[in-house]
């Protein structure tokens, strides 16, 4: 299969890797000249612009973008997808936007003649290299099941969420209630190392006791409780402050179109925004716990 693909930052290029290594001709677009020639080298195309990309004779396209301006701009702008794709050509989004944002780019996607699925994933830069991602799907169930074999090259869990933007409604739902949990752990475990007990053993209560979640147990905040969390190796690597950030104003922005409180998830994003403004926006968000220990202030 000819597939297009838009994005190849640290998600997107190992995404389009997956692809090429499954055995699918590719034709790439970024701003970015060394993730482009990167993907040449590995035997994807290269295309000049959006347009290119779409007049490529692509049977599919893929787009990972960083925001939601960067994604109406590349489907509705006059050298964008939309003014130049054939009709029946499968649009994929996997950038995690606001829903009503997606909604309104598979609106203008359907008018044109192109059927459109909302697909941001979780899974972080490692499930991207690994082809371990989940996949959160919203549009057409039909549309659904063409696009599944093409993301089950890139990821092992690919859920149908419904319809247009209920996969961007998932993952905001999801990293709010992710950026929230990690938090309480933060806490947790900072009070019980303050009390004098071991983090270690703490831990091992906590994920064999009803406070057990993921962030105590796969993505502990406390260095040296998890070996292959990033808090053991200097919180580098992982899902980034900044990012989590993001996400966390997503939550709050698409919470006050439909007039839904979002509390803990409010606290939250002013914690995390307190963080990056002191310098740690590209750490991993379980550095939240910084604001807890003393020690780690500096």
């Amino acid at each position: 299969m000819h597939i297009g693909f838009l994005g190849l930052g640290n998600m997107g290029g190992p995404m389009a890797r997956n692809l090429l290594k499954a055995g699918h001709q590719l034709t790439v677009f970024d701003l970015s000249a060394a993730a482009v020639s990167g993907l040449v080298e590995d035997g994807a195309k290269e295309a000049t612009s959006p347009a290119a990309v779409a007049q490529a004779d692509v049977d599919v396209i893929i787009t990972m973008l960083p925001a939601a301006p960067h994604v109406k701009q590349v489907y509705l702008g006059e050298d964008g997808l939309l003014a130049h794709v054939s009709a029946g050509v499968l649009l994929i989004d996997s950038s995690t936007i606001d829903p009503l944002s997606a909604r309104e780019v598979a609106s203008a996607a359907a008018h044109n003649g192109n059927p459109m699925l909302d697909a941001p994933v979780s899974g972080g830069t490692g499930g991207a290299a690994a082809g371990t991602l989940t996949f959160m799907v919203g549009g057409s169930e039909a549309d659904f099941q063409t696009a599944q074999p093409i993301l089950a090259t890139m990821g092992k869990n690919i859920v149908h969420c419904g319809g247009s933007g209920n996969g961007q409604v998932a993952k905001v739902a999801n990293n709010l209630l992710l950026g929230i949990s990690m938090i309480g752990a933060a806490e947790a475990m900072s009070l019980g190392v303050a009390l004098g007990m071991e983090p270690e053993v703490l831990a091992g209560v906590i994920n064999s006791s009803s406070g057990r979640c993921w962030s105590s147990e796969i993505y502990n905040p406390f260095p040296g409780v998890v070996e292959t969390s990033p808090a053991s190796r200097g919180y580098s690597g992982g899902f980034g402050t900044d990012l989590m950030l993001k996400d966390l104003g997503l939550a709050s922005e698409a919470a006050k179109q439909v007039r839904q409180p979002v509390i803990l998830g409010a606290l939250a994003q002013q914690l995390y925004q307190a963080f990056s403004l002191q310098g740690h926006g590209g750490l991993d968000f379980s550095a939240i716990i910084k604001l807890y220990r003393q020690e780690d202030q500096a």
